[in-house]
């Protein structure tokens, strides 16, 4: 099963309902794509919870009842992997979105991984 789809899947879910909060299992790739999506002011905040069962709780962030997150779909999968090469990174929606890659360097968005110079696995892509 595909871990960060799972945890796309239940952003977008929660959203959908108007949720302030979602939680979701522990895993360092998950809370580093959590801590990005922070850092880039589409969710209110992220936390590690738990120490025998650790979790990560997003807090969901709104503007006028309208979730921040217009859409967000996973790019890269378990049985077709997509990497890019630092030229032909690309912004989604004409600049308005983001992508999240996995490089070398870490977890990075479209932005700082063209400023880097760094191609990577594109994980999803958000607006």
């Amino acid at each position: 099963m595909d871990q960060i789809a799972d945890m796309l899947t239940k952003i977008r879910n929660s959203q959908a309902v108007q949720k302030k909060t979602v939680s979701i299992p522990f895993s360092n790739l998950k809370y580093n794509i959590a801590k990005t999506l922070e850092k880039e002011g589409f969710i209110d905040y992220c936390k590690k919870r738990g120490k025998k069962i650790k979790k990560i709780i997003i807090g969901l962030k709104y503007e006028n009842r309208k979730p921040k997150i217009n859409e967000i779909k996973r790019i890269s999968k378990p049985g077709r992997r997509i990497y890019l090469g630092s030229k032909n990174i690309y912004s989604p929606k004409s600049g308005h979105g983001i992508l999240i890659l996995s490089t070398p360097k870490g977890i990075l968005t479209s932005r700082e991984a063209k400023r880097m110079k760094s191609g990577g696995e594109v994980m999803c892509e958000l607006w």
